[in-house]
């Protein structure tokens, strides 16, 4: 993840900050093996706040967005020094400055932007359309006019993060160009000291193809041209960093035919692993055989057929993967999904039917990291 880090920040101009998204995976030894490398870690939640001050330290960079924010939350923000909040709504900004204003804070805010679209196409699309996030384009005057009423708030710019796991590097700058664009025109319009404009993330993956990977560097190169001389640029990225360097590790308990379809049952499932059910798609795997076998009947198995991956919850939904062809499978091998350091255990319902935990082992250089 390191070096994933390394390759993905160097081809960004001088300048721009790259901020890990803690929600992809909040693991405090992947924060501290990060931390050096990231110009810090965007957060959605208190919880998240805590997390990142615990395992890196007091020192570290954080800024805070979110569709729903309390007022513990703004404590919370300024009791641990985050830098910034992104606020998606007016209400919220009332409310982030009453609260500064209690404290005698100033509290520096970029507004989220909510385009009036359309948006290119991605897995998710937190933009562009009636959706719980950010203030609708058409609105943005209102919130800068509310500004002026919020004396203990400092705007310090804009805020866009309008979709998620876009795998178009051109469309995706083509985006990032139109929205700053837009953040400069704002500024111009009303007045504005315009310091920083947080593009979000979005730089997509493909779990389809292992192998291919988001082009940085002409991502970069389309960019360039509309950074010119300031804003600051930041992007908040998480599964592209998150994502490549884990796998989950699955034994296969029993094999089974239902009205015609092959099955694999797992020691396993959406409790540890819930992204293909959230996404619905199939996960990339590949079955490690395991040849001893302990037992005096026959050791079931099945060749050349095209089998689901399910898990051991009591729910048809608890499935991994549907219908793919596998050469062999039998009881006792194990399946080891691939691509599984993002959203994977941070997004899944731990503790449904009491099932054991996974054992979580990180390494770095061959060698375990202790938690």
């Amino acid at each position: 993840m390191q070096r994933q880090v390394r390759d993905l920040t160097a081809p960004l101009p001088p300048g721009t900050e790259f901020f890990y998204a803690v929600k992809a995976n909040n693991d405090p030894r992947l924060l501290r093996a990060l931390a050096p490398w990231v110009s810090g870690f965007e957060v959605a939640s208190s919880g998240e706040v805590l997390r990142v001050r615990e395992a890196v330290g007091p020192s570290v960079r954080i800024v805070m967005g979110g569709p729903a924010r309390t007022e513990d939350d703004i404590r919370m923000i300024l009791a641990h020094r985050v830098e910034r909040l992104h606020v998606e709504s007016l209400h919220a900004l009332r409310l982030a400055n009453a609260v500064a204003a209690r404290a005698g804070a100033i509290l520096p805010i970029l507004l989220r932007v909510n385009l009036a679209g359309p948006v290119p196409g991605a897995t998710l699309t937190m933009g562009g359309g009636a959706t719980q996030f950010g203030i609708e384009q058409a609105s943005i005057p209102d919130a800068i006019a509310v500004l002026d009423e919020c004396g203990a708030l400092r705007f310090e710019g804009f805020h866009f993060h309008t979709v998620s796991n876009n795998r178009d590097a051109a469309g995706h700058a083509a985006l990032c160009a139109a929205e700053l664009r837009l953040a400069r025109g704002w500024a111009q319009e009303h007045g504005l000291d315009l310091r920083t404009v947080n593009l979000g993330g979005g730089w997509g993956v493909d779990y389809a193809d292992l192998d291919w990977r988001f082009d940085v560097a002409g991502f970069a190169r389309a960019l360039a041209p509309e950074l010119g001389q300031g804003p600051r640029i930041q992007f908040e990225c998480g599964r592209i960093v998150a994502a490549y360097h884990a796998a989950y590790l699955c034994e296969v308990l029993d094999l089974k035919l239902s009205h015609g379809r092959a099955f694999a049952l797992l020691r396993g499932g959406t409790h540890h692993f819930r992204l293909p059910s959230s996404w619905s798609h199939d996960h990339p795997f590949r079955i490690i055989p395991r040849d001893r076998w302990p037992h005096p009947w026959p050791r079931p198995e099945f060749t050349d057929r095209e089998i689901t991956l399910a898990g051991e919850l009591c729910t048809p939904k608890d499935v991994l993967a549907r219908e793919v062809t596998v050469q062999r499978v039998r009881v006792g091998d194990l399946v080891c999904f691939q691509m599984a350091g993002a959203y994977g255990w941070d997004i899944s319902h731990h503790d449904f039917l009491c099932h054991a935990h996974p054992d979580r082992l990180f390494l770095s250089e061959g060698e375990r990291v202790a938690a």
